[in-house]
């Protein structure tokens, strides 16, 4: 059978057509007739007088070169059954062929053509109940499939479909807007130091913290791409008991790390790399150079549609605690309300609006004293 044969003519497997496990029966049948045919004229070969030879050699060579190939298309179809990149209807083909080449050596070999009885069964109808089996087999190992490349997924990630696509989602925001932030490595590192509740302004000076809660000496950090990141309100200070001003992520700051997280191959790799960028984006004819360069020495916020569309994704460890918590929270309600009692009912809570927090804010546009608008 040629190499393409199978792409020329493929089919698509319908409920009218037999299973490849029928297939293959039928072909490994005709391979065995066909055989069966060629030793019939070997033999006949090795008993006919020396007249006849030369006619009954050539009969032979006949019938084994179609037993050959039926066998070969007999193998085939197994082949094909079992590799998943082959049309759905190769092993019919296959079989086909099988029947073909048998009868041809029966028919060479001067034998009763019974593969021709072979075709009926490769072109059976089959019965309503067993299109039903044939499509419940099919679902059944398509779920299966899905079922096994999830739980593969899963182990891989961490995460459910839904969380990896908002990973991918997320992944598309960074790469469009992670190059606007005019950002360095840098830049995260100070937002990281940030995010772990240990970055404190003391002195004119930003340091982490080797302890949290401990805001007395600890690692430097740069006290210009610090104060970049405040003013550009990626940061936000909060006045501690003690009258130190810690520095937190921002809502956008928090969501800004995670997208240069995702694509750090947006993040400039200098900071004259990032001022040139930044230059470039600020640069206007009718601007003083003074001024543009000014401009350019500011961070850009994070474009407003980056934070609408950026989902967080949840680990399925932290919906795991999550969950846990949920049924810890409900247990201890009950509980303090005194549980069931069947002769009250429970009256239905009316809908109240949702208390604001008694936390002080971290918007920059909140008068709490609790937030700082500046660090010098």
């Amino acid at each position: 059978m040629p190499e393409n044969a199978c792409a020329v003519r493929p089919q698509a497997v319908t409920a009218g057509e037999p299973s490849p496990q029928t297939c293959i029966q039928v072909a490994r049948q005709a391979a065995i007739l066909a055989v069966t045919a060629a030793d019939d004229a070997m033999t006949a070969v090795c008993h006919s007088r020396s007249g006849a030879t030369g006619r009954l050699e050539a009969v032979m060579h006949a019938a084994h070169k179609e037993a050959v190939e039926a066998e070969r298309h007999a193998d085939r179809a197994e082949q094909y059954a079992d590799d998943p990149r082959m049309p759905s209807g190769a092993p019919l083909y296959c079989a086909r062929q099988a029947v073909d080449h048998a009868v041809r050596a029966q028919s060479a070999a001067g034998v009763e053509t019974t593969a021709a009885d072979l075709r009926a069964e490769l072109e059976r109808k089959l019965t309503a109940a067993e299109r039903a089996e044939q499509e419940s087999a099919r679902r059944q190992q398509e779920a299966e499939q899905e079922a096994e490349q999830e739980a593969e997924e899963r182990a891989a990630t961490g995460m459910d479909r839904e969380n990896r696509d908002r990973v991918a989602r997320n992944l598309y925001l960074a790469q469009g807007h992670v190059a606007e932030l005019g950002w360095t490595a840098g830049h995260v590192r100070v937002m990281a130091a940030a995010e772990s509740g240990r970055l404190y302004w003391r002195g004119g000076r930003a340091r982490q913290a080797a302890r949290h809660g401990v805001w007395d000496g600890g690692r430097r950090i740069s006290r210009e791409r610090t104060q970049a990141l405040f003013a550009a309100r990626f940061l936000v200070a909060v006045c501690q008991d003690d009258g130190t001003r810690t520095l937190i992520p921002s809502p956008m700051g928090q969501v800004a790390l995670e997208l240069a997280r995702l694509h750090p191959a947006g993040l400039h790799c200098t900071d004259r790399e990032a001022y040139e960028a930044r230059f470039a984006k600020v640069r206007r004819r009718h601007k003083r150079r003074d001024d543009q360069k000014a401009a350019a020495r500011l961070l850009s916020p994070l474009d407003s549609s980056a934070r609408k569309l950026y989902r967080r994704p949840v680990t399925l460890t932290e919906q795991h605690e999550q969950y846990e918590r949920a049924e810890r929270e409900a247990a201890d309600r009950w509980e303090d309300e005194g549980g069931y009692c069947p002769a009250v009912k429970v009256p239905k809570a009316a809908a109240t609006p949702a208390e604001q927090p008694s936390t002080p804010t971290r918007s920059w546009s909140s008068g709490k004293s609790a937030v700082q608008s500046t660090l010098w």
